[in-house]
């Protein structure tokens, strides 16, 4: 299952850890959060080759991290359109579909501006943020969503 309802993924997946996804041209940055859907922090950037094995090494980190569900930021253009990029990570998402794991596409747009800016808020230098935007996008992404996700309206 692939989404972009907090409410319809929330409903596959009531709760385990998840794995947030910042799909770049070059990398794919992995954040994990707890089983509660507290926090979210970076993990791993996997750097890209051929799909099948960015996959491997996803599926790989998936399993070791127990994760029971996917968030895929979405690149959306400004006023909310795809554009190329979008339709790449979209393609992304539909092949993880092998993977099992529900799959939610989660808006990313300013995420690895807002953590860039923070890393220079913080004096990391460039090379140091070059190696950890990307996970920390991740992380940025996968927050968004479990903020949302933990304050839907429960049926109770």
């Amino acid at each position: 299952m692939i989404t972009g309802s907090a409410a319809e993924f929330a409903a596959a997946v009531p709760g385990g850890r998840l794995a947030g996804l910042d799909v770049g041209t070059k990398t794919v940055g992995v954040a994990l959060c707890d089983s509660g859907w507290s926090f979210a922090g970076p993990v791993e950037t996997i750097r890209r080759t051929k799909f099948t094995a960015d996959l491997a090494a996803l599926k790989a980190l998936l399993e070791r991290g127990g994760v029971v569900g996917l968030v895929v930021g979405l690149p959306l253009n400004m006023d909310g359109t795809d554009s190329p990029r979008t339709q790449s990570v979209r393609a992304f998402a539909r092949n993880c579909r092998v993977l099992g794991l529900p799959i939610l596409l989660w808006d990313e747009r300013w995420s690895t501006q807002a953590v860039e800016r923070a890393m220079i808020a913080a004096d990391v230098s460039r090379a140091k943020r070059a190696e950890a935007v990307d996970k920390l996008a991740a992380a940025h992404i996968l927050q968004g969503a479990i903020d949302a996700l933990v304050n839907l309206p429960r049926a109770d």
